[in-house]
């Protein structure tokens, strides 16, 4: 059985805090899933307080960790096709005289 593990200590949720600022989006997702599972029950509700995000996306940390081994896109921040579309502009197009 996991432990309870929701001290409120703020000096150690400020470390938590800039540690998950200094990842990527993937691994700041994994890192408050482990940090979640780790603390037990209510574990996913006080990381999303914490981190300040949704406890939806900890969920997701979590299936994905469980699921590490056949991860298609090891090494990526995004999924394929994922992010911000490349933006093209009529006037670079243009010729110039």
């Amino acid at each position: 059985m996991a432990s309870r593990i929701h001290d409120g200590d703020p000096a150690n949720e400020k470390r938590l805090r800039d540690f998950a600022n200094t990842l990527n989006e993937k691994d700041r997702r994994r890192f408050a899933a482990v940090e979640a599972k780790q603390r037990g029950f209510g574990g996913i509700t006080y990381i999303a307080s914490v981190l300040g995000c949704s406890e939806k996306t900890i969920a997701r940390g979590i299936a994905e960790l469980d699921q590490l081994e056949e991860d298609p896109v090891a090494g990526r921040t995004r999924r394929p096709g994922a992010g911000r579309k490349k933006r093209s502009s009529p006037s670079l197009k243009r010729k110039t005289i």
